[in-house]
């Protein structure tokens, strides 16, 4: 079978892709109902499929679709890893637990953001706490939701944010929007004000399946930035830590935001910090996969058009369509050489972590 056959075109299709792949191989699964409907007034589902023995004590948990539209990816990946036999011959005493589209409202409506306009890897943060504060992105919200979108305040707002660029630099305009901010619901990388419908789903499923394992490996699917079809290993650990290191005897070369080796900028409340705490007796070693797609100011400018579009503008119009075209291109090219890139290093990936959680 075609790599490229295990990718779709939609959040449908994916979603009955991966039923299909996952039961075909014999996985349980277990479906959790969005509270919004798609485009098409269809149902909602993030679904964990599990496949290997219920005593297992080890776990390799994927996950796909945090940032909605990057589930295009992740699902084709999944999908694969079933039907591509990748799974088949577990080591003993390991399982898979394979969560699709934890966002399937952004999946579904080729977003990046949740129903509420949340990032969900800013959203894992102690919320009765005071969330971080991100000041160079107050600097910049206004100009990053101008009035129009062809207009004179459009302009004025390109102008504002160039300035900002050439005095700050293009590293630290990545940082000020894609870092999170906690303060402007309406902006970019909002991380929320309370814990969203698929925080809650996800750390319910990892509660279920997870705990009391005696080690997970979790790897979650991201596209976006980065040389397009790499796939850069993401540690989520923080730097020296023992997660770190063990990351690194896993997996070999990895990154990390906090160290500036990463393509990603750090950022405040990701899924797997949630994960250590609520599985503190289990190992935990985490990575994010970031696959590069375009380069990263037309990847930010694409976000910032669907973001004003659903704010300020008309999905439906002409130019509307324009914008979701030009997202979904941005965090999934839809090329054949793509897909295969993309399958070929999650495959290696996995293998790695299943090698190692094998191993007695």
């Amino acid at each position: 079978m075609r790599v490229t056959s295990w990718f779709s075109a939609t959040y449908a299709e994916g979603r009955e892709k991966f039923l299909a792949a996952s039961g075909a191989a014999g996985a349980a699964l277990q479906s959790f109902r969005n509270p919004q409907a798609g485009p098409a007034g269809e149902m909602l589902y993030t679904d964990a499929a599990w496949l290997g023995p219920d005593d297992a004590k080890d776990v390799l948990f994927t996950c796909s679709g945090t940032h909605g539209v990057e589930g295009f990816c992740g699902s084709g990946i999944q999908v694969g890893s079933f039907r591509g036999g990748l799974f088949a011959g577990l080591p003993r005493g390991v399982a898979v637990l394979a969560v699709h589209a934890i966002n399937p409202y952004g999946f579904a409506w080729v977003r990046r953001v949740t129903e509420d306009n949340v990032d969900l890897n800013r959203n894992f943060v102690d919320h009765g706490k005071p969330r971080p504060k991100n000041a160079a992105y107050d600097a910049i919200h206004a100009f990053l939701l101008p009035a129009d979108w062809n207009g004179r305040a459009r302009d004025q707002a390109d102008r504002d944010l160039q300035q900002f660029i050439q005095e700050h630099g293009m590293a630290a305009f990545q940082a000020a929007v894609s870092g999170g901010q906690y303060d402007h619901a309406d902006g970019l990388f909002y991380g929320g004000q309370a814990p969203t419908w698929s925080h809650n789903t996800i750390l319910e499923i990892a509660r279920r399946y997870c705990r009391g394992r005696r080690r997970v490996a979790f790897i979650d699917y991201h596209t976006g930035l980065g040389p397009s079809g790499v796939g850069e290993l993401i540690c989520t650990h923080p730097t020296n830590s023992a997660g770190h290191k063990r990351s690194a005897e896993w997996f070999g070369e990895v990154t990390s935001p906090w160290d500036a080796s990463s393509v990603s900028a750090p950022v405040e409340g990701f899924i797997a910090g949630s994960l250590e705490t609520i599985l503190p007796e289990t190992e935990l070693t985490s990575i994010a996969i970031e696959y590069g797609t375009f380069p990263v100011s037309e990847v930010l400018g694409a976000l910032r058009a669907d973001n004003w579009l659903h704010l300020r503008g008309e999905p439906a119009s002409p130019l509307g369509q324009q914008i979701k075209r030009e997202i979904r291109r941005a965090f999934y090219p839809d090329t054949d050489e793509w897909k295969e890139q993309v399958w070929r290093r999650a495959e290696a990936v996995s293998r790695m972590a299943l090698r190692r959680l094998g191993d007695g």
